[in-house]
């Protein structure tokens, strides 16, 4: 009994979360009060679903004294969450730009998104002149959201030395509300596409689906190799552009750990992107990084060719029929009046092997002779992108892509 006395009153964290996955406090008066996930609950019994501010806000300072000392949470990913907290108030930049900062020090520019966690604002750092992508968390979110939320932000704070996932500078907290401040990136892929197929009647370069496969493949194999992490969301619209030329990719909410190189959780993710062995009802193991490269495969088709490869589903039931028992797409050097090279065509379709035992992981890949030819190639990203950004802008297309991704 007093055990359980104890463990009701242990403070911990709650939930907090970063770009398309946000974090969630409360603004009512009370003293500050962490609750970490799996550590039992509190007032009653009664579930704790909310971090507690004053409606003033805490600056760094306070922030820190409130936690130092709560011992560190054994729990990987809010572990992460808690560090995080701990270097709130501090915006990292670079690895030579770092400094302290408030909300005062943030000019907003203007909501660029809006999602089921929040809002995102786009803000300039009035010091450095920096201009960022700031997720404004509302205070209260279920269990699966929290997850998902400690888990984007776990890898985003980890992967700050890739330059093909998107970058996080900080966090600090205004109002109760939890300001995430993360690299400002200018559209999707999905609608970056579409723009091009249906509003420019234009395709997308080969030269151009080389620079996103490799992009999209290093972030990948990253994952995979420094973190031990599978993405299970690989799609258009979690690969992002900027002007600058960077392509990257984001929204870890539903990554998972692999363990002995296979994770198991069979629900995260969006369906048509999916693998077969993933959603095979009949299937009792797990699955590893090639479910991963087989999205890459239906996200590759579905750019050289401005549609998904398959026909709408009614159903479940018919998801499986196509998926796991139909052939898999293919795609031919000559599909809808566009011309392939054979690379890329044995790129794609060597993706979209139906049995993933045959099908070929991020090593083999990277050695690929489409990424390798892809990597060297010479074209200017950035050229390419802003003139397609201009157009987008001139017809009044919203470029910005920061809502939380559903399917």
């Amino acid at each position: 009994m007093a055990e359980q006395q104890q463990q009701q009153q242990q403070p911990g964290l709650n939930r907090l979360g970063s770009l398309g996955m946000p974090c969630a406090v409360s603004g009512r008066r009370s003293n500050l009060r962490l609750a970490f996930p799996g550590q039992g609950r509190l007032n009653n019994d009664r579930p704790q679903n909310n971090l507690e501010f004053p409606a003033s806000g805490y600056p760094t300072t306070q922030i820190g004294k409130s936690i130092a000392s709560v011992p560190p949470p054994r729990d990987k990913i809010t572990r992460g969450i808690y560090q995080s907290i701990q270097s709130s108030g501090k915006l990292k930049i670079s690895p030579e730009l770092q400094v302290e900062f408030t909300a005062d020090d943030l000019r907003d520019l203007g909501e660029i998104g809006r999602g089921g966690f929040g809002t995102v604002n786009k803000m300039v750092h009035r010091k450095s002149n920096t201009i960022m992508a700031v997720k404004r968390i509302r205070s209260t979110v279920d269990e699966r959201e929290q997850k998902q939320l400690l888990m984007d932000l776990e890898v985003v704070m980890r992967s700050n030395d890739c330059p093909c996932i998107v970058q996080f500078y900080g966090a600090i907290f205004k109002e109760g509300d939890c300001w995430i401040c993360m690299e400002l990136m200018d559209t999707s892929l999905d609608k970056f596409y579409k723009f091009i197929y249906e509003r420019m009647h234009e395709r997308l370069p080969e030269n151009m689906l080389g620079k996103i496969t490799v992009a999209t493949l290093t972030a990948l194999n990253y994952l995979k190799e420094k973190l031990k992490i599978i993405h299970r969301d690989v799609k258009p619209s979690n690969i992002l552009l900027d002007k600058r030329g960077n392509i990257k990719l984001c929204d870890f909410g539903i990554s998972g750990q692999l363990v002995d190189s296979i994770a198991k959780t069979r629900d995260a993710g969006c369906r048509p992107y999916m693998a077969p062995e993933r959603i095979d009802p009949a299937r009792a193991r797990g699955y590893d990084v090639r479910s991963d490269v087989w999205s890459l495969g239906i996200t590759l088709m579905e750019l050289a060719t401005g549609s998904f490869p398959y026909p709408k589903w009614n159903s479940v039931f018919e998801q499986l029929t196509q998926v796991v028992q139909g052939e898999p797409p293919r795609l031919s050097p000559n599909e809808n009046g566009n011309t392939f090279s054979e690379e890329f065509v044995c790129f794609v379709n060597t993706c979209l092997i139906k049995d993933e035992s045959s099908r070929p992981k991020y090593k083999q890949l990277l050695e690929h002779d489409f990424v390798i030819r892809s990597r060297a190639d010479p074209m200017d990203v950035a050229e390419f992108v802003c003139g397609i950004l201009d157009k987008m802008a001139n017809n009044g297309r919203v470029m910005y892509t920061y809502d939380s991704y559903n399917c």
